[in-house]
């Protein structure tokens, strides 16, 4: 069953153009210039209920406009787009409650109060059972190792554990699709990964539908195994994770470890060379050349240590990121 269905949803906004100078700016105030800025271009797409799907795209390509949409904080100017079988700008108090909104870079809880006094306020606002309420933070809480936490200001806490509060947050009311926008942005690797372990353990408990924007590619490989690639407002892929590789690289990496502490001097007519740290060297080489080129090296030269694999996902996506003319369907 899907529970997000988006169909040629667009918004496009008027952006005032200023021109330099005194003279302008006193006609600008008789005689207004606009340009129109196309954020999303008439996507589509539908999310099924339990899945977790990435969300990617270069700054400016739409994707937090696309969420805010979702979310019901702005109206498209046209299309159409149901969550949950309501339409989200038509702001159902009902819908409401059965979905969050978690950005990174915004905040939802008071800065100078407690979490815990933010986290009162969420019983509150959507009518938690103080019961359920308490079951809820006590589990959210220890999942997140930030029990001890709850009871300090939320200015005194590092943006890690600031994050983790802010997840809190948005799941105290039990909902079923979580929106989350750069949820690990500016933390460290090790916040990243519990928020990382966190975030899959309960999406898999609960079975909540997620959809994540991020440009951290480890948080993407972790979490998600479809993925929806957004460029210029328009959608370039929507697939499988695995699928970008297969489609978009057209090369694989190499890596060598030869015997002595030299490189021999010809590896560029084997492939282009990436990294170099000899006895260790590291190619990259179409993919449909990998035997043939393999054999060569093999037959030619002592070899201790051979391995093929991938190119980082994140390189693929930016590469992909650029092809700013190019779009390019789902299969």
């Amino acid at each position: 069953m899907s529970i997000i269905e988006v169909k040629k949803l667009a918004k496009h906004y008027r952006v005032y153009r200023k021109r330099a100078g005194w003279k302008a700016s006193f006609n600008g105030l008789f005689k207004r210039e606009y340009n129109v800025v196309q954020a999303v271009k008439e996507v589509s797409f539908t999310i099924e209920r339990g899945e977790m799907v990435a969300f990617l795209g270069p700054n400016g390509a739409g994707k937090t406009t696309t969420l805010k949409l979702l979310s019901g904080l702005i109206y498209p100017t046209s299309g159409t787009a149901t969550v949950l079988g309501y339409v989200p700008w038509q702001r159902d108090n009902a819908y409401r409650k059965r979905f969050s909104l978690v950005m990174g870079q915004k905040n939802q809880l008071w800065w100078d109060l407690p979490a815990q006094e933010s986290f009162i306020l969420h019983r509150e606002i959507y009518g938690i059972d103080s019961a359920q309420f308490q079951r809820r933070l006590d589990e959210l809480t220890d999942l997140l190792e930030v029990r001890k936490l709850v009871g300090q200001p939320v200015r005194e806490l590092s943006l890690g554990e600031r994050m983790r509060m802010e997840l809190i947050a948005s799941l105290l009311h039990s909902p079923e699709v979580l929106l989350l926008d750069e949820p690990t942005i500016g933390l460290d690797v090790v916040s990243q990964r519990k928020v990382q372990g966190f975030l899959r353990h309960y999406q898999q408990e609960q079975q909540m539908t997620v959809l994540l924007t991020s440009h951290y590619m480890k948080d993407v490989e972790a979490l998600c195994r479809r993925a929806i690639i957004i460029n210029e407002g328009e959608i370039k892929h929507d697939g499988p994770l695995d699928e970008i590789l297969d489609r978009f690289s057209s090369v694989k990496q190499i890596q060598l470890q030869f015997a002595g502490t030299e490189l021999p001097e010809d590896l560029e007519r084997y492939g282009k060379i990436v990294e170099r740290m000899p006895p260790r060297v590291k190619l990259e080489v179409p993919r449909q050349d990998i035997p043939k080129v393999l054999a060569a090296l093999l037959d030619r030269y002592t070899i201790e240590d051979v391995g093929v694999q991938e190119r980082p996902l994140e390189d693929v996506i930016a590469e992909l990121f650029a092809r700013k003319d190019e779009t390019v369907s789902a299969d």
